[in-house]
């Protein structure tokens, strides 16, 4: 016959290592948390500023008090709106709807800078815009233009500006930032946030540095991480969230079981006493 009263203290103290080990990991879900004697108030790191890199496709509109004239600088605006117009049309005979296409930047291929670090522009010609900030190739290309546009305004964007997000996210993908400039806990956000198996003392940012991967750290767990090199990601910049051990033990086979042994032993101890 078996002796119930021999194997309750066993039961008892795996049920609470049990408990215990889902406390453990609940302080380490919470982010931000405030260390002792730190103050309310931290300052973020040097807000970053991107620069033009070969490979970029930049996204380059041009407009001035002449319309017809600007219009020969924008090619690629020019063919989508072409293909807009078209669209448009056909939807108009078809269902009676009149629509008047938008011309929009985002719309626009763009002008892919070459291994020299140079762009074509109508006209204008080659211009070196590598290792400048799209404020900077702005204000490079307005002076070019000065020779056949009157007050001409310039608008320039890296429209293949992305970032990559991998593991514990709910939604890892590659994501493209329209305005040059998103952090850590955004770029997290719009994965979906981390999942509860992720380890959020870990994340690993994977960053090209003249030429050679440079590997990164973040601890979400504490607040430092705003004033960390790696708070505003930069273009290409990786982020990797690692799996805790939480995830193996999800996994693991034994873990899964002794609940479920423990609950059935305790059924049986409490049938068996009444």
């Amino acid at each position: 016959m078996i002796n119930f009263d021999r194997i309750k203290t066993p039961i008892l103290f795996l049920t609470i290592i049990l408990l215990f080990s889902s406390c453990f990991d609940a302080k380490k879900i919470a982010y931000f948390q405030k260390a002792p004697n730190q103050s309310d108030t931290i300052s973020t790191s040097r807000l970053y500023v991107p620069h033009i890199q070969t490979g970029d496709i930049l996204s380059i509109y041009i407009n001035s008090l002449s319309p017809e004239a600007s219009s020969f600088f924008n090619p690629y605006t020019q063919a989508t709106g072409a293909v807009a117009a078209s669209s448009a049309n056909t939807q108009s005979s078809t269902q009676g709807i009149s629509t008047a296409p938008a011309l929009t930047q985002s719309s626009s291929p763009g002008f892919l800078v070459d291994a020299s670090g140079n762009i074509e522009l109508p006209l204008i010609g080659v211009i070196k815009v590598s290792g400048l900030t799209t404020v900077d190739a702005r204000d490079t290309i307005k002076r070019h233009l000065l020779t056949y546009l009157k007050e001409p305004t310039v608008t320039v964007r890296i429209s293949n500006y992305k970032i990559s997000v991998l593991g514990e996210v709910a939604k890892p993908s590659v994501y493209v930032i329209p305005n040059e400039q998103i952090t850590l806990p955004e770029a997290l956000s719009m994965a979906g946030d981390l999942t509860i198996f992720a380890k959020r003392n870990n994340i690993q940012i994977i960053r090209d540095v003249n030429g050679k991967k440079e590997f990164g750290t973040i601890n979400l767990n504490s607040r430092d991480v705003f004033n960390s090199p790696y708070y505003y990601l930069h273009a290409n910049d990786v982020v990797y969230v690692e799996p805790g051990k939480s995830k193996a033990q999800v996994n693991d086979r034994t873990y899964i079981l002794v609940p479920s042994v423990v609950s059935l032993i305790t059924a049986i101890i409490l049938l068996t006493k009444n």
